[in-house]
């Protein structure tokens, strides 16, 4: 099998980019890992520079943080089109050496299954979306139920997914004119595309969200004074997601309408693939809308 694209995008958190990283990077088997950095503020990049691992294909700095859609995208351009992608957050440690294989495995025995994503891991504990039990042949994953819009926590998260080729070719982007992630994406897969979303169970991860400077293993890396400003204090301040969530819901709710109306296909464009935006509908003044507002209060 080709060796899937991984995709990891990364914000300050240098404490939390080190653990993640060391992690993927212990798993024995292949991938191409493109790595990018969005203008993190604390020695993040000097990190991503320092890899060596012959997986990672590409490091790539951003001049500005323009949210979490447009690098994903940027990275999805560049995947070949027979190429599994999986996209995986700088909070997540795997504690599952071969999850490569547990993701396909689940795609192999379930044609209908484009988008598996896992359970959140600790510290979270939130209850998860209603799902249906699969099996096949000793194979068994947990299939999204409903995908309903709007409904809290009615979604694969985007911490950890792997995506079908095949679902690419239908599904296209992340929404940038929405940007609503996650929760749009499954959605629009569920029940406007020919596949459907749901969760493996053979992948754990642990989600810490703060380790102490003392056991950061990335210290030779970091120059802040920590005495006064850490990776996570900057990170904080810097991390605008909920508030852009809040202020792009009329768009997600707007697109959804769009959707149900045939006014548009489940297909998404991205800025970065002009062939994309030729030949289906995209909202470039709320896609600009989305960068900018990323733009002014990120960076």
């Amino acid at each position: 099998m080709m060796p899937p694209f991984v995709n990891y995008v990364t914000f300050n958190r240098l404490g939390l980019t080190e653990r993640s990283l060391r992690s993927i990077l212990n798993t024995p088997e292949d991938f191409e890992m493109h790595i990018i950095d969005s203008n993190s503020k604390d020695d993040t990049w000097s990190y991503i520079q320092s890899l060596s691992d012959s997986r990672i294909k590409s490091k790539t700095r951003f001049p500005l943080n323009n949210g979490p859609i447009l690098p994903s995208n940027f990275n999805l351009t560049k995947r070949r089109p027979e190429q599994y992608f999986i996209t995986i957050d700088s909070d997540v440690y795997m504690k599952t050496p071969n999850w490569i294989s547990k993701f396909m495995e689940v795609f192999n025995a379930f044609p209908e299954a484009g988008l598996l994503g896992v359970h959140k891991g600790p510290p979270y504990c939130e209850k998860g979306p209603e799902v249906i039990a699969r099996y096949s042949n000793g194979i068994s994953y947990l299939e999204l139920k409903h995908g309903k819009l709007g409904a809290p926590l009615d979604f694969v998260p985007g911490c950890c997914q792997c995506l079908r080729p095949e679902l690419i070719r239908e599904m296209g982007y992340w929404s940038e004119e929405n940007g609503y992630g996650d929760a749009e994406l499954s959605l629009r897969v569920n029940n406007h595309t020919s596949f459907r979303a749901g969760f493996v169970t053979g992948i754990q991860i642990d989600m810490t969200q703060k380790i102490h400077c003392s056991e950061c293993r990335a210290k030779q890396w970091c120059k802040l004074d920590r005495s006064s400003n850490t990776c996570f204090t900057i990170h904080q301040k810097g991390h605008k997601n909920i508030e852009a969530a809040q202020l792009f819901m009329p768009k997600y709710y707007a697109t959804f309408k769009e959707l149900e109306e045939g006014k548009r296909t489940a297909y998404c464009a991205s800025i970065f693939d002009p062939k994309s935006y030729e030949t289906h509908f995209y909202n470039m003044e709320w896609a600009m809308e989305n960068f900018n507002y990323f733009i002014q209060n990120t960076n």
